[in-house]
């Protein structure tokens, strides 16, 4: 062990952020306090305080070696965007000075034309502005500030994820708050969604990575027939870590460590090449943030390990796609987690009253979950055997459905000491965290003290789905609030209320195999929404509901939904354009040359033969007509893949191109892939253009 460096863990964790710790070694005590209410109370930042923050802010930077700071947002691009600007101001002689003022941090102005918005407002109108996110820590990539913000437009429209994220948590904390209130509890100032989101990925070599257009252009490989070994044997799932990852991986958790990211699990996946990270709980936007910087670090770390990481959701056909499990909790501020049964009366009462909240948010709201995750790459994965089905349904498991089920008609609930089940009157039975086994192919799984939401993909921004959690319990809490804040007598109004949401909403829950094709036919008679596609899902984004939902909580104005729904159908049907584009490019200039090019050798060998008067090899003459038709009917398949992107341009509207582009040109594309992956099997490796599955996966 000699000459390794001995690493310290808590020293270097969150060493690259401006966090309470740099805070208060940095500031004034006055100015750290008004900082600190304006974090907690989420209140405006006075000026005055805002320069001193400002000078601190850059002083510690800079001794970090940085010189250039950002505002760092999240556009409706899905990733993140920075402006960098330095610290430097001109001074007399020629000289300059490091400064960074109190203006420069709470608003930006970077160009706002060219991000998405959805035709809110024209390309000439190019003002947009940022806005300093105090909740959110500063922190310091590739020697510069970068000041977490949000990003809206100059007349004021939401631009980016963050705004409407935080509204949502305010929007929930407003009405849970109301909801405690009636159950006695006035020690509760804010209530916090957390979340931990696990990150699914695919580690590949740079070189072979290198050498495949599809993988370059889409994040996904558009052809590649299945090696011999795929993931049937199950051992890659949880087993050794190859040592080349393991470095990786190592880097990566230093790196996020730095960044104050809470990165706490590794392992392999269930695919070959595919592993996971996951986090420990933390705010939701705080959350969403370490989640974008996960990402991105996952990427960069790969490259000084001559690696590529990949987080389109079906990089590779017949093996499990990446999802992003996203694990949503509810809790006071005070620690209070709102979702954990408890054991005392008042405790029990109120978590099946949050319980019904979320039962009945899911159930009128499952459009909402199915369209926040929603985009080309994770219409391959959803449904498949690794991932949850389109159909949105909640699993309880089987104690807390039994409970359920006596709350609904009023028989006596037994559990190990017998005891007769009244709301707020006696005690209700504990419910122990883990009554019954894990259900991986439920959507929306309770999971002890919390829901795990698997429908996401693993490049998504976690900011879309939470808004929509958020909003739609926020608003059941609501409702509830209202009823019980009027009633006569709390205890019967509440056994009412709960007993309502149960037997209205129970549809919703389903504890089976969501995979078994029985559900499909099960779902529609309970009259559960089956979104298969995006196209089908992103209608209903502005179905009368949900626009109410979101201006009555002031999330989003009816303008701002229109647009991100028209952004949502553009990026779905330009990623279909890209693969198609892509698949053309490389059926048309590698694998139809490549083809003939081993069919010429074939022939070639048949010819020398018979100039020999030797007989022809009936194999040789068999393949190439094999080959010679399996590269006709590539041939044809690709005439009219290329006719479907011609036709495309005739049509007009987001909706309407998103159809054609799911209906036509990526069926196209699917008839187009087989006669390839079949050449494949049957083309010499040496004139394959494509490094293949096999090396792909098994390969680092």
């Amino acid at each position: 062990m000699d000459g390794l460096k001995h690493m310290n863990i808590p020293e270097m964790f969150g060493s690259m952020v401006f966090n309470e710790n740099v805070m208060k070694e940095r500031l004034p005590k006055d100015i750290y306090k008004a900082l600190k209410k304006t974090i907690d109370e989420s209140r405006a930042l006075d000026p005055a305080v805002a320069n001193v923050v400002a000078n601190a802010m850059k002083d510690w930077a800079v001794s970090k070696g940085a010189t250039h700071y950002t505002h760092w947002f999240q556009p409706m691009t899905g990733i993140t965007a920075e402006k960098h600007d330095s610290f430097i101001s001109p001074t007399e002689g020629g000289n300059v000075i490091m400064e960074f003022s109190g203006k420069e941090l709470i608003k930006g102005e970077p160009d706002a034309s060219s991000f998405p918005s959805g035709g809110i407002r024209s390309t000439f109108e190019a003002r947009g502005y940022t806005a300093w996110d105090p909740t959110s820590y500063a922190f310091i990539k590739d020697g510069t500030l970068c000041i977490p913000t949000a990003f809206c437009s100059y007349s004021g429209e939401i631009l980016d994820k963050k705004t409407p994220l935080l509204r949502s948590m305010d929007a929930i904390s407003k009405q849970a708050l109301r909801i405690l209130r009636l159950f006695g509890n006035k020690d509760a100032k804010r209530v916090n969604t957390t979340v931990g989101p696990e990150q699914e990925y695919f580690l590949v070599d740079k070189q072979y990575y290198d050498e495949r257009p599809d993988l370059q252009y889409t994040g996904r490989t558009l052809f590649g027939a299945m090696p011999p070994k795929g993931q049937e044997m199950e051992d890659h799932y949880f087993g050794t870590i190859k040592p080349r990852v393991s470095a990786y991986m190592k880097e990566l958790d230093e790196e996020l460590w730095k960044l104050g990211i809470l990165a706490k699990t590794k392992h392999n996946e269930v695919a070959p090449a595919q592993h996971e990270l996951a986090p420990i709980f933390t705010t939701t936007n705080i959350a969403t943030d370490h989640n974008q910087l996960t990402m991105e670090m996952m990427k960069k770390v790969a490259g000084r390990h001559g690696l590529v990481c990949l987080l389109h959701e079906k990089p590779f056909d017949g093996v499990n796609g990446s999802g992003k499990h996203n694990n949503w909790s509810v809790s006071t501020d005070t620690g209070e987690n709102l979702l954990e049964p408890g054991s005392s009366p008042r405790e029990n009462a109120q978590f099946l009253l949050f319980l019904a909240a979320v039962i009945k948010a899911v159930d009128e709201y499952q459009d909402l979950l199915r369209i926040s995750v929603a985009n080309a790459g994770n219409d391959h994965r959803l449904g498949a055997n690794e991932a949850p089905p389109a159909i949105v349904s909640m699993y309880v498991g089987d104690e807390l459905e039994a409970v359920l089920k006596a709350i609904e008609t009023g028989a006596v609930y037994k559990d190990r000491v017998k005891e007769k089940m009244e709301i707020g009157v006696c005690a209700l039975p504990p419910i122990p965290k883990d009554t019954s086994d894990r259900n991986r192919t439920s959507p929306f799984a309770f999971t002890g003290n919390k829901f795990e939401f698997r429908m996401l993909g693993s490049s998504f921004s976690i900011a879309c789905t939470n808004i929509m959690i958020n909003t739609a319990v926020a608003e059941e809490l609501r409702q509830f609030a209202d009823e019980l804040e009027d009633a006569a007598d709390f205890n019967d109004a509440l056994n009412a209320l709960i007993k309502r949401v149960i037997k209205d909403h129970k549809r919703i829950i389903f504890n089976g195999n969501g995979y078994d094709d029985s559900w499909v036919k099960e779902a529609e008679k309970r009259g559960l929404m089956n979104l298969k596609s995006t196209p089908d899902a992103m209608p209903h984004y502005t179905d009368a509901k949900n626009i109410e939902l979101f201006k009555r909580h002031d999330i989003y104005t009816e303008a701002e939904l229109n647009s991100r729904e028209e952004i949502l159908l553009e990026e779905y049907y330009k990623t279909i354009n890209i693969e198609a584009l892509t698949m053309a490019d490389m059926a048309r200039k590698q694998i139809i040359p490549a083809v003939i090019s081993y069919t010429k050798e074939l022939a070639d060998a048949a010819m020398a033969k018979k100039a020999l008067g030797i007989q022809a090899d009936l194999v040789e003459v068999s393949i190439i007509e094999k080959l010679s038709a399996l590269n006709a009917s590539l041939a044809a398949k690709l005439d009219k893949l290329e006719q479907a992107l011609k036709e495309a341009a005739g049509k007009e509207g987001a909706q309407d191109l998103a159809n054609y582009y799911h209906d036509v040109v990526f069926a196209a594309m699917n008839e187009l892939r087989v006669p390839a992956d079949e050449l494949e099997m049957l083309t010499a490796e040496k004139y394959w253009p494509f490094p293949t599955y096999g090396k792909l996966l098994y390969g680092v």
